[in-house]
């Protein structure tokens, strides 16, 4: 098994914030954000790092904004190494396939989630209230049911512990009206013409969250975008709806850390070297899939 890469450490270079995953430094006119191998679940980092994770995850939203850039601008400046400031060139090695350049932007407090089927804590919602974030569906869904159409459903956007749905009023209460109106109607754009792509490649996007924020006061994608970190992917050959999917995302974490009875309030555990591998593999087949890509 590869090395993996649980955090960076640029001296020369301030560090702004660690997340679950990403170590991002300030360049002053710019960001760099570092994908690291680290791994969470529900919104905790597992103390084991899944080997090559962070340049899957790079490599795909690269993808993405590619494929969506005739829908909206994101923050991307750079990924390409060479490129990068001279400062930057000791670490080159660590950096590539794992990093970019970014704009410097005023990010949403909001997680813009948009679900295409119905699962996850969105069918718990539903199971108590018939409802997902305020908006009624029809009676009688079963587990991973398609949707009549997509729905938007945000949620805030927690610095420690969980992320909570709100209604889009409880949104537009936080970001405006006019913002929250515009952030629902990209995000169903983005899901629908992504979802139709993936399916074409034997994929489900059964949900996903993307996040936006204001450069130049314009409104534009940051983050990550449509990977198996941020979305649910589901194997379109091999869907039956009434029962869990098989996924190509971190499900499998999900459900491994449910097998062993964990309790989210507790020290998480170590993950078995089995149960790593599986995962990676997973993350590779979805960006092979998704992009004809591989490392």
């Amino acid at each position: 098994m590869k090395k993996a890469i649980f955090e960076t450490t640029i001296k020369e270079v301030p560090l702004l914030r660690k997340g679950k995953v990403r170590d991002i430094y300030d360049l002053g006119d710019a960001l760099l954000i570092v994908t690291t191998d680290r791994i969470s679940a529900f919104d905790v980092v597992l103390p084991t790092p899944i080997p090559d994770k962070g340049k899957i995850l790079t490599l795909m939203a690269l993808f993405w904004f590619d494929f969506l850039k005739d829908v909206v601008e994101d923050h991307l400046i750079t990924a390409d190494t060479e490129k990068y400031p001279d400062v930057l060139r000791p670490y080159k090695d660590v950096l590539y396939q794992r990093s970019m350049i970014v704009k410097k932007v005023q990010v949403f407090p909001v997680e813009c989630i948009v679900r295409g089927y119905i699962t996850g804590s969105a069918m718990k919602e539903y199971q108590k209230t018939g409802k997902v974030c305020g908006i009624t569906l029809p009676s009688g869904l079963k587990e991973a049911d398609k949707l009549p159409e997509p729905i938007f459903t945000p949620s805030t956007k927690a610095e420690q512990g969980h992320d909570i749905n709100i209604t889009f009023e409880g949104m537009a209460n936080l970001v405006g009206k006019k913002n929250a109106e515009i952030l629902k109607e990209l995000s169903l754009e983005i899901y629908k013409k992504a979802s139709a792509y993936a399916e074409e490649k034997g994929i489900i996007i059964a949900d996903t969250k993307f996040e936006f924020g204001i450069y130049e006061g314009k409104i534009i994608l940051v983050d990550e975008v449509l990977t198996p970190d941020s979305s649910r992917f589901w194997p379109k050959d091999e869907y039956e709806p009434g029962k869990p999917q098989k996924s190509f995302d971190k499900q499998f974490i999900r459900d491994w850390l449910k097998s062993i009875s964990w309790k989210d309030n507790t020290t998480p555990p170590p993950i078995p070297s089995e149960i790593v591998e599986k995962t990676r593999d997973k993350y590779l087949e979805a960006l092979y899939k998704l992009t004809g890509k591989t490392l």
